[in-house]
């Protein structure tokens, strides 16, 4: 692949996830979109179930998979090492499209308080949870982590500088306001359904072993004493409760 290609293919990939991005939010917001999570006809509970729990463990293996150090030295050898990011955006877009054409709605009601007071509040969240997700990436390096700094660089014959590893903004409350920020959205619905509630379950579990088992570990060997102090002196996901770990 050529420098041009490769910089055209990081550009198309960034264009794909802002979409995927977009309709993420009406998927889990029941908003605008054609296919939404809970809407469609529903069918048997148990069918449903399984095939959600599959959709998600696709996205949850992909997405831990090809994180991996390993696997990127070895997915390297196949593809520029300036594409291997854009490629990384490509999959994960790809395993969230296959979420929303294929979710099964499982509409019996967990909570309802559409038309309140608090219904007004959890909407608010909801949007406050993804604002939080979207300004995160700009507080390190939007354009590094969704692969763009990397073509462009490839393009002008540079080498791509990866971000330092500082603490600004909500990164000096928690250590991933990234996964704050969506925790809050998928969690904050005035109508949650038993089939958003298996989707916040999921992937909230998903969340916290794969940030704090894997990421958290490759953080450490890729930092080192600076990030394990980091650890123990700022909290993951939630400002203010408790001290690191």
């Amino acid at each position: 692949m050529g420098r041009s290609a490769t910089f055209l293919y990081g550009m198309i990939v960034y264009v794909i996830f802002l979409i995927t991005f977009l309709y993420a939010i009406g998927f889990t917001g029941n908003i605008v979109v054609p296919k939404s999570i809970d809407s469609g006809t529903p069918g048997p509970v148990t069918m449903a179930v399984v095939i959600n729990l599959a959709l998600l463990s696709v996205f949850a293996l992909q997405h831990s998979i090809m994180a991996r150090p390993a696997f990127k030295r070895m997915w390297t050898r196949l593809i520029p090492e300036a594409a291997e990011r854009s490629t990384y955006i490509l999959m994960t877009s790809v395993a969230l499209v296959l979420i929303f054409a294929f979710w099964q709605p499982i509409p019996h009601l967990i909570w309802d308080f559409s038309n309140s007071i608090t219904g007004v509040l959890l909407s608010a969240l909801f949007w406050g949870g993804w604002l939080i997700v979207l300004s995160s990436t700009f507080m390190i390096d939007h354009l590094d982590l969704f692969g763009l700094k990397q073509v462009f660089a490839h393009l002008k014959k540079r080498q791509a500088m990866h971000p330092i590893f500082v603490k600004t903004g909500f990164y000096r409350l928690v250590r991933h306001p990234i996964m704050t920020g969506f925790l809050i959205a998928f969690w904050a619905t005035p109508s949650m359904s038993a089939g958003h509630l298996l989707f916040a379950c999921v992937t909230t579990g998903y969340i916290v072993i794969a940030v704090l088992h894997l990421e958290e570990k490759d953080l450490i060997a890729s930092i080192g004493d600076d990030y394990r102090t980091y650890r123990d002196e700022v909290p993951a996901f939630v400002p203010g409760l408790g001290r690191g770990r």
